[in-house]
């Protein structure tokens, strides 16, 4: 009898079904999510501190994700991991904007009541 390999097996060049097929982190596109939000929302004074909350989220998040691809990289896929990494950057970008807009705000309003004594003296 010729051996014949069933469709579901292996055949003479390699087993096919052996290796693993990589599936996405599991928060690979919230973390995305979170970074780009962070970016849209660094604008405002007071919605620049939702700006850096998310990128503080986004920054933990990350941090986790990618503590979990170095722990097993044939598992997940590279284009998740690339979406952390996205993510990742857009937190920094973000909150980076979001504390020098809070902070300038701040600044003008202090130097604003500082100054209205002054500018009672004036007129």
């Amino acid at each position: 009898m010729e051996n014949q390999s069933n469709h579901f097996g292996s055949d003479k060049q390699g087993d096919l079904y052996t290796k693993p097929v990589p599936q996405n982190l599991p928060n690979a596109n919230l973390i995305l999510i979170l970074g780009i939000l962070s970016i849209l929302l660094c604008w405002w004074h007071f919605i620049s501190i939702a700006g850096i909350v998310l990128g503080i989220i986004s920054l933990v998040l990350s941090k986790r994700e990618i503590a979990l691809y170095s722990a097993d990289p044939s598992r997940y896929s590279e284009g998740s991991l690339n979406n952390v990494k996205a993510g990742r950057i857009c937190a920094l970008i973000g909150m980076t904007i979001s504390i020098i807009v809070f902070v300038f705000v701040m600044l003008m309003i202090i130097g604003v009541l500082v100054t209205l004594p002054f500018w009672g003296m004036i007129q």
